[in-house]
């Protein structure tokens, strides 16, 4: 489970990071949301979504 949590941080780090960033950061927009912001929204409510399953699944929901 501990390292089930490393890891979906380590991926946030990786995903939060310029490189990656710098691939999102164009003049483009969806449902008019810009793409770089959509990105952000999108890994950030994954992220939190996928830290609910794995505590729910080592019982941390009382």
């Amino acid at each position: 489970m501990k390292a089930k949590l490393i890891a979906v941080t380590a991926l946030a780090a990786g995903c939060f990071t310029y490189p990656l960033l710098s691939l999102f950061d164009r003049p483009v927009q969806v449902l008019g949301v810009p793409l770089v912001w959509g990105y952000l929204f999108l890994v950030w409510a994954l992220l939190i979504v996928a830290v609910a399953i794995l505590s729910r699944r080592a019982g941390g929901g009382h």
